[in-house]
């Protein structure tokens, strides 16, 4: 699941990346073009409702291409991204 909102105090446009606990097993990060493709960088952290997430800051329009790095370098699809180019996942942060 990816979430947009406001930054506070600013134009700039917060982008949440969010997948399950557990699923898939193990540490998960996000990489993309928003922090040079480097795994850790952006590594997903449990939260209290169940889920785990990311965030990045961006201005508002930013086309982001990105995928999930999973344990045992795994690279997975986020099913809320705007669109796929056949390799990487793309979403435009309005």
């Amino acid at each position: 699941m990816i979430k947009t909102s406001r930054s506070s105090g600013s134009q700039a446009r917060r982008v949440t990346f969010v997948l399950p606990l557990d699923t898939p097993p193990g540490p998960v990060s996000v990489v993309g073009d928003f922090n040079d493709w480097q795994p850790g960088r952006h590594e997903l952290r449990k939260r209290s409702n169940g889920t785990r997430s990311a965030a990045v800051e961006v201005p508002p329009g930013a086309r982001l291409r990105f995928r999930y790095l999973a344990d045992g370098g795994r690279w997975l699809d986020d099913q809320d991204a705007t669109a796929r180019d056949g390799r990487d996942c793309l979403y435009i942060a309005d």
